[in-house]
């Protein structure tokens, strides 16, 4: 009797809600050296697919450093497990690491977690005091001097809709085009802690750090808003203020039509 060769398990698409705390990873995508989210999540998904490696997909490649608390992915695991199983079976397997899947939703096989959103959500957090950061050590951008949020915001409504922004993307940003909408730039305080909430359909590599850069110039009123205005007509990149710090940053959000999770 001769050995047939063993079937994988029928496969179904899964759509992941995914937090984790970027400190300490070379960011979302697997790199030559350095521990990665991604690398963590696929040799967990392993466990599941009898030792054969899963492939995942996911909406935004954060950079080290950046966190996020509703980052999505997708990976196609065996049909047989149930959404919860998927769930509490990888977080299993990805301790110890600061990553832990909150929701598993079955998707259709054309689903994908890159081209089927329809928005991502990010916030930035800055700490405002003079006393440097203890709790909020990895969490926030540590800036003594205290702010002018309402600057903040005026500058933010000059770059809202859709605009080159070259003068925002990083160098070494690989999007075809520098063109992009911005929906939201919100710049909020509470007590010590200002935050800026943004979202777009897409954004550019390091689009985000780098206009909040250019707005804390504003906030402690290096920069007046003419110059933002000039900076974004530019369409260079050396006329906006610099990157802002990863730690600050957290994908809170993608949006999708219709949203897996509901």
């Amino acid at each position: 009797m001769s050995d047939q060769p063993t079937q994988p398990p029928p496969s179904q698409r899964w759509a992941l809600r995914i937090e984790y705390d970027g400190t300490g990873f070379v960011g979302w995508q697997s790199q030559a050296t350095g521990l990665s989210v991604q690398s963590v999540l696929e040799a967990a998904a392993a466990r599941l697919n009898q030792g054969v490696r899963v492939v995942a997909t996911t909406a935004g490649r954060t950079d080290s450093g950046v966190h996020a608390s509703g980052q999505v992915a997708h990976m196609d695991l065996p049909a047989h497990y149930t959404g919860p199983r998927i769930r509490d079976a990888l977080n299993y397997h990805m301790k110890p690491h600061p990553v832990a899947v909150l929701q598993a939703a079955a998707v259709p096989d054309d689903f994908s977690a890159r081209f089927s959103a329809i928005a991502r959500y990010y916030r930035y957090s800055i700490l405002n005091r003079p006393a440097r950061a203890a709790l909020l050590r990895d969490r926030a951008w540590h800036i003594p001097l205290e702010l002018d949020t309402e600057a903040m915001q005026q500058a933010a409504n000059l770059l809202l809709g859709r605009h080159d922004f070259t003068s925002f993307r990083a160098s070494a940003c690989q999007a075809k085009s520098p063109i992009r909408t911005l929906d939201r730039l919100e710049v909020r305080r509470q007590g010590e802690l200002i935050t800026i909430e943004a979202a777009a359909r897409s954004f550019l590599h390091h689009q985000v750090r780098n206009m909040v850069g250019t707005l804390k110039l504003v906030g402690e009123g290096t920069w007046s808003l003419g110059r933002v205005a000039d900076a974004l007509a530019a369409k260079n990149r050396a006329a906006a203020g610099p990157t802002a710090p990863p730690e600050g940053l957290c994908l809170i959000g993608v949006g999708y039509d219709p949203d897996p999770f509901r």
